[in-house]
């Protein structure tokens, strides 16, 4: 559990150490073959678009081992496949995973409670409707992206109730398939559910999102013995700004900022105004907060300096908006910027300054 009552430098702490426990399971030689079988059978790469929002972890609510699933995560879940590096990155993602022989399915979430819908998006302001729509908005730009037949790369759209942590599958002509609604002896007939929701899904690509599916009913189930606490106090006390926190999925406590937009300054001044807000609410402690930076990179030399680079700036960027929007709040900003090693998942520090005062 984090401790969001102790000090800063104490919060600090526990999240490195945090990210030391997730690169340590990720590069075990039991996660590795994991990861290696599920391949073989499930060739399928899945990469999903999200809400920066802790409660949304596919791989945990499918029960999917860690490093298969592909995430894009933005406050809101709001994308533009129009914005220049989301596109780059979004190509780069997709013509690997082709030359490899493979077909990507591009999952396109909205979330929401079915209890309250406060306890939905706050970046489409807990509607629903407008959440929804604009996934299905980034559905018709993946189609003009990479094709109308959907034979290559396929946009699903697909709620997630955070009450259950249940998917919702919406199918190209309106039918939906809610996972929450389905009993055991209903998944032997599954395949013919999804053959008839998603007939131009191709048949490989149906046959690995099964197992998610599977998973997902699996995961409902279990929750469903547990007591759980839906009514969950936003304690956000850290801005993070660019890709590769994956290790970071913990519900309210993080604000995550994808470097996709190309008015970064716009996210910034949001998550920033909602820390000041849990401060002054005392949700969090106001001795100060994180902003931290971090770049993925694949190879030693000049992959990992261009990731330096790139953490650096970011870090510089966002410490130079909340500085100038948020006079007060920057007294108290500790930067902590890094690059993460994408094939052990281990978070790289590249320094450690002082904390505030």
């Amino acid at each position: 559990m984090a401790p969001l009552d102790r000090p800063l430098p104490e919060r600090i702490d526990w999240l490195f150490a945090l990210a030391r426990r997730h690169a340590q399971d990720f590069s075990s030689p039991e996660a590795w073959l994991a990861r290696q079988r599920y391949l073989a059978r499930h060739p399928t790469a899945i990469m999903v678009m999200k809400c920066m929002d802790g409660r949304i972890n596919i791989p945990i609510a499918t029960q999917t081992p860690r490093g298969i699933i592909q995430p894009f995560r933005n406050l809101g879940g709001i994308f533009h496949l129009g914005w220049p590096h989301l596109g780059e990155v979004l190509l780069a993602g997709v013509d690997k995973v082709l030359r490899e022989g493979r077909q990507t399915l591009m999952v396109i979430t909205y979330h929401y409670s079915k209890g309250d819908e406060r306890r939905g998006c706050a970046g489409f302001h807990f509607r629903t409707d407008d959440a929804r729509a604009h996934t299905f908005g980034i559905r018709d730009e993946v189609s003009a992206l990479f094709g109308q037949q959907h034979q290559t790369v396929y946009p699903l759209v697909c709620g997630f109730e955070t009450d259950e942590e249940a998917l919702v599958l919406h199918g190209p002509h309106g039918l939906t398939l809610n996972m929450a609604d389905l009993r055991e002896a209903d998944l032997p007939g599954l395949p013919a559910r999804l053959q008839v929701l998603l007939p131009d899904m191709p048949a490989q690509m149906r046959a690995d999102l099964l197992p998610l599916l599977e998973g997902n009913h699996r995961h409902i189930a279990e929750l469903r013995q547990r007591e759980r606490t839906l009514d969950i106090e936003h304690r956000e006390w850290m801005i993070c700004v660019g890709r590769g926190f994956d290790w970071l999925h913990l519900p309210n406590l993080a604000l995550i900022i994808g470097p996709y937009s190309p008015d970064l300054a716009d996210p910034i001044r949001k998550a920033a105004g909602i820390i000041r807000g849990n401060m002054a609410a005392g949700r969090i402690p106001a001795d100060g907060f994180l902003l931290m930076s971090s770049v993925p990179y694949e190879d030693v030399g000049v992959d990992r300096a261009r990731a330096e680079l790139k953490s650096r700036f970011m870090a510089r960027f966002a410490g130079d908006v909340i500085r100038r929007e948020f006079p007060d709040l920057a007294s108290g900003m500790v930067v902590r910027q890094t690059v993460l090693n994408w094939n052990s998942r281990s978070v790289e520090p590249l320094d450690r300054p002082a904390l505030p005062g």
